[in-house]
């Protein structure tokens, strides 16, 4: 790995994490309905993790 990453990459790698984060929480009422309790982590659109799928980043 180089030591000085790019800003372009860098702005790039920053907005694939940002995609794998959870849901917000006041999300679950809004879609699912007040009574129900899944976790945020259920409808957020890109499931991706570092370990498992590499960015072409």
């Amino acid at each position: 790995m180089t030591r000085y990453i790019h800003p372009a990459k860098k702005a790039r790698l920053a907005k694939k994490g940002r995609q794998t984060r959870w849901a917000p929480f006041w999300t679950i009422p809004k879609v699912y309905g007040p009574s129900k309790r899944i976790h945020p982590g259920r409808h957020t659109s890109v499931k991706r993790s570092w370990r498992r799928q590499n960015t072409k980043a």
